[in-house]
């Protein structure tokens, strides 16, 4: 891996723990995060537009990647109503490698090598030391389910993404449909539970959900780019640095707490997540 694609990657984490914690920062939750899924159908509709077609038979796929997308950015709205960045995004960001790894053990018959069981030990004490901080610093345990679920989320995806791709033909346009679908289905079901009141009016909100759009595509597409000029193990172990990276935030910008065992457990959860990528 060149230098070049190397900060590369690192940008991408960045951008990736950006976007989340733009999403953090607004006072709705829940509404920054439909501006971000509302942005997200024209940038799909415009890669789509410069990409080749997909096979009908990807889109059964692109469908319920939709429906599960919703079900991620549901349950992570929730979580950040309730915890910190630097609480809820390593837990939600780690626990998603060990639950498809703990899939592809036992329900796919996948071989699981030595090194893998100790990713997933390495993953599951980091999350527990992660979450017992919650309990130790008086924080709201609801975080945890709603993290917890947005990981089980993340995991489903990235299974139905991994044989949608493979089916569609087009890599990049089965994402770009993907984000369609996704921004339409969270945006459509969070006004059918909750009103067209939930998307906000003002320009500070529909700014920031919009650079939070822009950059969730832009941590995608440099980490696909990145792979395909350096290997694909590096590039998504490197890319999951950005868990560090929405710990420093929500230290250095939210002055959200940090403790010893907090910073222990991210980087426990880091070096777990890179095990399984490599």
């Amino acid at each position: 891996m060149s230098l070049g694609i190397f900060l590369a990657v690192l940008g991408a984490a960045f951008l990736h723990a950006l976007w989340n914690a733009l999403i953090k920062l607004g006072t709705s939750k829940v509404g920054g995060m439909v501006i971000l899924s509302i942005v997200e159908v024209p940038i799909g509709l415009t890669v789509v537009m410069l990409s080749e077609a997909i096979d009908p038979a990807a889109v059964p796929w692109v469908l319920a990647a939709g429906c599960t997308h919703f079900a991620y950015k549901f349950f992570l709205t929730y979580a950040y109503d309730r915890g910190d960045l630097s609480r809820v995004y390593p837990i939600a960001r780690g626990a998603a490698p060990m639950i498809v790894a703990l899939v592809g053990a036992f329900a796919l018959n996948d071989a699981v090598t030595g090194r893998e069981y100790l990713a997933i030990a390495m993953l599951a004490a980091g999350i527990l030391l992660m979450a017992r901080g919650v309990f130790a610093s008086g924080e709201n345990r609801r975080l945890l389910p709603f993290a917890i679920g947005s990981a089980c989320a993340t995991a489903t995806y990235t299974l139905i993404d991994g044989m949608g791709a493979r089916v569609s033909g087009s890599p990049a346009a089965y994402v770009a449909w993907v984000f369609v679908a996704d921004g339409c289905f969270f945006t459509l079901g969070m006004v059918a539970l909750r009103g067209l009141d939930v998307i906000p009016r003002n320009w500070r909100a529909w700014r920031m959900g919009a650079f939070a759009s822009a950059a969730s595509y832009g941590a995608y597409a440099v980490s696909i780019w990145a792979m395909t000029f350096a290997p694909i193990a590096v590039v998504a172990a490197l890319r999951e640095t950005s868990i560090l990276f929405a710990v420093l935030i929500g230290w250095l910008v939210f002055g959200e707490r940090m403790t010893g065992e907090k910073a222990l457990a991210s980087v426990i959860i880091v070096a777990g997540v890179i095990l399984t990528r490599l």
